[in-house]
């Protein structure tokens, strides 16, 4: 098993997409068994399907909750959350939107793509809010439908959260991708911008992507199988 001293490196990025998720059993979104096998994206994760239905869309995004909940994360979760105790730098930049990550104990994380554990209000903003349900479907404030805060089909990522990532990325001098193709762009872009600043570039997956070639190591296996070995002094 290929082994990292992490004292070698000032500044850790680990990337993680749905793979990372799945293996603590949380629904991936395509392929068999996928949550767009069943649903339909158009009626449950646009805005047009928000502003159609607000109530029908909050009551699916708690059934996503609800999934969610039941899953735990895995030692791959906590063998990153352990090293960021440890190193005095260590940023998690995440497509999953599960909050995984936070649940083992990781605190410096980027969401992509929001998160099933916020909702946001047109007027007053973001709203913590854990839980299988939501405590309300409307703003206490004004009265407003709360939206799940969290990047939909057709909408645009964060301009703010993706420069902080792009900040990450040109920092960083170790790049760790884990359980992500990385062929959908923007995401598809982080490992060449990394390397052009000078990281070394893992990726870990059990099967080869389109993107494999960009890595310098690259490691077949899962990330709960690899993480708690990967970090050796």
């Amino acid at each position: 098993m290929q082994t990292i001293n992490p004292d070698e490196y000032q500044y850790i990025v680990f990337f993680t997409g749905a793979g990372m998720s799945a293996e603590s059993g949380v629904p991936t979104y395509r392929g068999r068994g996928g949550v767009w096998s069943e649903y339909r994206w158009e009626e449950c994760a646009c805005q047009e399907a928000f502003d159609r239905d607000p109530q029908k869309v909050l009551e699916f995004h708690e059934l996503r909750r609800k999934a969610v909940l039941e899953c735990r994360p895995h030692a791959g979760h906590f063998a990153i959350a352990e090293l960021g105790k440890m190193h005095p730098k260590v940023v998690v930049v995440t497509q999953n939107i599960d909050g995984m990550h936070q649940r083992a104990g990781s605190e410096d994380v980027m969401e992509l793509h929001g998160s099933l554990w916020r909702l946001r209000c047109p007027t007053h903003g973001i709203i913590e809010d854990v839980g299988e349900k939501y405590k309300s479907y409307r703003c206490e404030h004004c009265g407003s439908w709360l939206r799940p805060d969290i990047t939909w089909f057709r909408d645009m990522l964060d301009e703010y959260n993706m420069n902080q990532a792009i900040i990450a990325l040109r920092k960083c001098d170790l790049f760790i991708s884990i359980g992500t193709s990385g062929v959908v762009y923007p995401a598809a872009g982080f490992p060449k911008i990394a390397k052009e600043y000078g990281a070394k570039c893992i990726e870990i997956n059990p099967e080869r992507t389109e993107m494999s070639f960009m890595y310098d190591i690259s490691i077949r296996s899962t990330a709960g199988e690899a993480l708690p070995h990967l970090f050796q002094k």
